[in-house]
């Protein structure tokens, strides 16, 4: 793990709390991989998670979860911060060109199947990233005041400055993210890419 990082991945709160629990260890995301593309690409491979309140439906999460929305934004943090508690490792990431895998990973993610069609088939090649993340838990939370660069529809953020990840503890404990590796490749949504 890197000792300070700049940059931050915009998601959903309701999959960062999933996340920060241990409930979840992957991110389903469009676009491009490697490839500058005008869709998601992965241009860090360490981050802070900043959490991002707009466009989080109901409908595009399991009825399992559609209280958490709710139980987020009530106590958001104020409109003029940023409040980054998670920071993430990619521990692997590829495209999934088959829906059916992408629908295999159900249970292990809170995303809809409706979200996850609607996200397979946007634009105009169908297909998903899969992003296996080791999320670690700062020690406190870093509360910045948010900047007119942070806002928009934008995956990533750079913070502006070089924050600290000492101190950093795992959320899931390495036997436990272990045993979550191995029941998702039995899954077998984590072989080799797509091409």
């Amino acid at each position: 793990m890197l000792d300070t990082n700049r940059f931050a991945l915009k998601e959903w709160a309701v999959v960062l709390a999933a996340l920060a629990e241990g409930r979840q260890t992957l991110l389903l995301r469009k676009g491009g991989l490697i490839e500058k593309a005008p869709r998601f690409t992965i241009e860090h491979s360490e981050f802070f998670i900043y959490p991002t309140y707009l466009h989080q439906q109901r409908k595009g999460i399991i009825p399992e979860w559609t209280k958490e929305p709710e139980r987020i934004l009530a106590s958001p943090p104020p409109d003029d911060q940023v409040v980054l508690s998670h920071y993430a490792v990619v521990h692997d990431a590829f495209r999934i060109a088959e829906l059916d895998r992408i629908q295999r990973l159900a249970g292990h993610h809170g995303l809809s199947d409706e979200e996850v069609q609607k996200r397979f088939f946007y634009g105009k090649t169908p297909g998903l990233h899969l992003i296996l993340l080791r999320v670690f838990r700062l020690p406190e939370p870093v509360r910045l005041p948010t900047r007119p660069y942070y806002a928009g529809c934008r995956s990533w953020v750079d913070l502006g400055q070089e924050l600290p990840t000492a101190g950093a503890r795992p959320v899931l404990d390495d036997d436990a993210f272990n045993e979550e590796l191995r029941r998702l490749a039995t899954l077998g949504s984590l072989s080799a890419p797509s091409q």
